[in-house]
C-alpha cells in the first residue's frame, strides 16, 4: 500500500511527489501524458523560450541606438521551435530525475479515484490495462485544459487554434485574430507581433488583463507591437479565418486571419479522474477545497488549477507544499497548521515588455470600501533602466496603500524585469509592510527595483 497517491504530474503533482519523497512516504505518481504538466510541456516553459528568442531578434534589430549593429537580422521560426523543445526536453528529464531522487513510483496512465467507506484506491487504465493501487490519501493534481467557448465555426476549423497548437506553427502568419485579451492571448499577441505579424486582438472585457490596474493597462496595448484591439466585443461565429463579431455599440464587425488564436481562458480538468463517481464535490470553477487543500471526502485532496482557486503554476507549487503538509499530520492522526493563502499571489505577464502586480488594484481596493492612497512613478527614475533599454522605453512603478495603516495594499509593474521584481512586492504584501518599514530598506544601486522605493518615497 501507498501513503500518497497523486494524480497529475504538473507543477503541483511533481512538487508534492519530490516534498512527500523528501519526507519518506512511499509515493505513486500517475501522468497520461508528459511529467511536467502543461506549464513545462505546452505553457509557461515553450511560450517563454519563444517570447526570449523574439526579444534578440527585437534587441538585434533596436541595436544600433546602443551603438552595436547587426546586418540583415532575421529569424528562423524552425529554429526557434527546435530549441524551444530542447529546452522542454531538458527540464522534462529534470522532473524525471527528481523523481528518482526522492523514490517516487511514476506510472503512466489515467487515473481514477476510488472511494469505498473508509477504503482509498486508485485505478490506473494504460494501454487497455487497467491496475488497481490501494493507499492511504489521494492527491488530484489533474490541472486545466483549454476553455473552447461554443462559438459557431470554432471547432473543426484547421485556422482555429488553441495556444498548444500555436506553439508548434511552421511559419508565422502574416494575420493573426486572438480571441481573448486575457494573460494567454497577450503573450501570444506579443510573441507573434514582434516577429512581424498583424494582430487583432477581441476581447469581451472593456480591458485586457482583469487581474491588472485599469491605470496600467492602457499603457501596455499601446506599446505591444503590430498589435491592435477591439474590446467590449462579443464573437458570434467564425467563418474560416474571418471572425465575426458584435462591438460595444451593438454594431457587427469582423476580422480577418490566416490564424485564430482561441485564448479564451482554461477551465478546472474534473472530468477525467472519476470525480463524480467518488462523491467529490465539484462546482463550475473545480474541486471545492477548504484552506489545507481538503475535499468533502476524508483522504482526499486536490491542488493546483484542478481547484479553480488560483489558476497559476506558482500557486499549484504553494497549494501542494500545505496538501502535503496536511497529508503528513493526517498520516500521523492530525491536521497541519499550514494554510494557503491568496491575498500575496502575484501575476506576471511575459509580454515584451513584461507586467506583474500583486495584492489589490486601486478598482478593487475602493470596490472594497478601503480609503486608499497611490503612488505611480516612471521606470526612467532608475539609471539602469535607462541604460538598458533608452529614454522613450515604457515602464512604470504603481503602489496602493491603505490610507489609514499605510500597510501596503498592492504593487503593480510595467516594464523589463517586472517578473522578477515582483516577488520582493509579494513578500511586502505578505507581511502587512507600511511603508515607513520599505524606506528604512536598502535596495541595491543601480537596480530597476529601486523604483519601487522611489513610489514609497513618493507618498
Amino acid at each position: 500500500m501507498y501513503d500518497v497517491i497523486i494524480i497529475g504530474g504538473g507543477p503541483g503533482g511533481y512538487l508534492a511527489a519530490e516534498r512527500l519523497g523528501h519526507r519518506g512516504k512511499k509515493v505513486l505518481l500517475v501522468e497520461k501524458e508528459h511529467l511536467g504538466g502543461t506549464c513545462l510541456n505546452v505553457g509557461c516553459i515553450p511560450t517563454k523560450t519563444l517570447l526570449n528568442s523574439a526579444k534578440y531578434y527585437l534587441h538585434a534589430s533596436e541595436g544600433e541606438r546602443f551603438g552595436v549593429h547587426a546586418e540583415k537580422v532575421s529569424f528562423n521560426l524552425a529554429e526557434m521551435m527546435a530549441w524551444k523543445e530542447q529546452v522542454v526536453q531538458s527540464l522534462r528529464s529534470g522532473v524525471t530525475s527528481q523523481m528518482k531522487r526522492y523514490k517516487v513510483e511514476v506510472l503512466s496512465g489515467t487515473g481514477l479515484v476510488e472511494v469505498k467507506g473508509a477504503a482509498r484506491a486508485v485505478k490506473v487504465l494504460s494501454d487497455g490495462s487497467e491496475t488497481i493501487h490501494e493507499t492511504k490519501a489521494i492527491l488530484v493534481a489533474a490541472g486545466s485544459v483549454p476553455a473552447m467557448p461554443p462559438i459557431p465555426g470554432a471547432r473543426d476549423n484547421p485556422k482555429v487554434l488553441d495556444s498548444t497548437g500555436l506553439l508548434s506553427v511552421s511559419a508565422v502568419p502574416k494575420k493573426l485574430c486572438v480571441i481573448g485579451g486575457g494573460v494567454i492571448g497577450i503573450e501570444f499577441a506579443s510573441l507573434f507581433g514582434t516577429l512581424g505579424s498583424e494582430v487583432s486582438v477581441v476581447e469581451m472585457l472593456d480591458e485586457i488583463i482583469p487581474p491588472m490596474d485599469k491605470d496600467q493597462a492602457p499603457l501596455l496595448r499601446r506599446v505591444l507591437k503590430n498589435t491592435g484591439f477591439n474590446l467590449g466585443c462579443k464573437v458570434t461565429r467564425i467563418e474560416g479565418g474571418t471572425v465575426f463579431f458584435t462591438d460595444k455599440n451593438g454594431k457587427d464587425q469582423s476580422v480577418a486571419a490566416d490564424l485564430v488564436l482561441m485564448a479564451a481562458g482554461r477551465r478546472a480538468e474534473t472530468l477525467s479522474w472519476g470525480a463524480k463517481e467518488a462523491g467529490i464535490d465539484v462546482t463550475g470553477k473545480g474541486v471545492t477545497v477548504d484552506s489545507r487543500m481538503r475535499t468533502n471526502i476524508s483522504g482526499v485532496w486536490a491542488a493546483g488549477d484542478v481547484n479553480g482557486r488560483s489558476m497559476l503554476a506558482h500557486s499549484a507549487y504553494r497549494m501542494a507544499e500545505v496538501a502535503v503538509n496536511d497529508i503528513c499530520a493526517f498520516l500521523e492522526g492530525g491536521s497541519s497548521n499550514d494554510t494557503m493563502r491568496y491575498n500575496a499571489v502575484p501575476w506576471a505577464v511575459y509580454s515584451i515588455p513584461e507586467a506583474a502586480g500583486v495584492g489589490m488594484t486601486e478598482q478593487e481596493a475602493l470596490a472594497a470600501g478601503i480609503a486608499i492612497k497611490k503612488s505611480a512613478v516612471p521606470m526612467l527614475l532608475s539609471g539602469r533602466f535607462i541604460a538598458e533599454n533608452g529614454v522613450k522605453a515604457p515602464g512604470n512603478v504603481k503602489v496602493i496603500i491603505d490610507a489609514k495603516t499605510e500597510v501596503i495594499l498592492g504593487v503593480h509593474v510595467l516594464g523589463p524585469y517586472a517578473s522578477e521584481m515582483i516577488w520582493g512586492a509579494a513578500a511586502l504584501i505578505e507581511n502587512e509592510t507600511r511603508i515607513a518599514d520599505v524606506k528604512q530598506m536598502i535596495f541595491p544601486h543601480p537596480s530597476v527595483c529601486e523604483v519601487i522605493r522611489d513610489a514609497v518615497w513618493n507618498f
